[in-house]
């Protein structure tokens, strides 16, 4: 798995961190969840990483 892909993971749950915080700030549910959902994709996303990482060891 390259740095990138890692980086942009990482990006990604930090965006999805910043969406949910301005969700709660406004009081609008939706974003809020859009922003859980964003930081679980990355989350999966950076196991896999992690997964792939155990096997070309």
């Amino acid at each position: 798995m390259s740095i990138g892909d890692k980086a942009k993971h990482l990006a990604e749950e930090a965006a999805g961190k910043v969406k949910e915080a301005t969700g709660k700030a406004s009081d609008d549910e939706k974003l809020e969840a859009e922003g859980q959902a964003d930081q679980s994709k990355a989350n999966f996303k950076q196991a896999g990483d992690d997964v792939r990482d155990a096997f070309n060891k």
